[in-house]
């Protein structure tokens, strides 16, 4: 689902231009990643921060890369998500309702305290980068893991 919000929310969360003092560039390659880990996510995914929630922003952002068949647990984020879909194909839920395919270009957003879970197809591995904003200190809320049965869409 493409938003006009969710689009114009993400240019301005990463656009440092009115505050900065002068232009940084942070190579790529140099920000370390980590495997995602077990109590988070079901199989292989690995996060490569992008940037970090540092005064003036109150967000952070992660390039996250999902194997075939791997996926996040369920999770709410207190102030929303936006998910700028790269490489690949994935799939994305909200509980309680039907998984949707997300593709290169896609951009979802996911709203304040909606549960959900996102990650690969069965047979592709996807890449989005993931915007979320802080809210009390905290941007993430994880949840029980995703069953096989949900992963397959048997239960929304």
């Amino acid at each position: 689902m493409i938003r006009f919000s969710a689009i114009a929310l993400t240019a301005a969360l990463v656009s440092t231009g009115a505050v900065a003092q002068s232009m940084e560039v942070i190579k790529n390659g140099t920000r370390e990643g980590f495997m995602g880990p077990d109590d988070k996510f079901t199989g292989t995914a690995y996060i490569e921060p992008v940037f970090s929630n540092e005064a003036p922003f109150v967000v952070n952002g992660g390039k996250v890369t999902f194997l075939p068949g791997a996926r996040s647990n369920w999770h709410t984020h207190p102030a929303g998500q936006v998910l700028v879909v790269t490489d690949g194909a994935g799939w994305v839920q909200e509980e309680g309702e039907e998984k949707r395919l997300m593709e290169p270009g896609d951009v979802v957003w996911c709203p304040p305290e909606v549960k959900h879970w996102h990650g690969a197809t069965e047979t592709t591995a996807v890449t989005h980068m993931a915007i979320q904003q802080f809210k009390d200190g905290e941007n993430v809320v994880w949840m029980e893991p995703v069953t096989d049965e949900q992963y397959a869409g048997d239960t929304p």
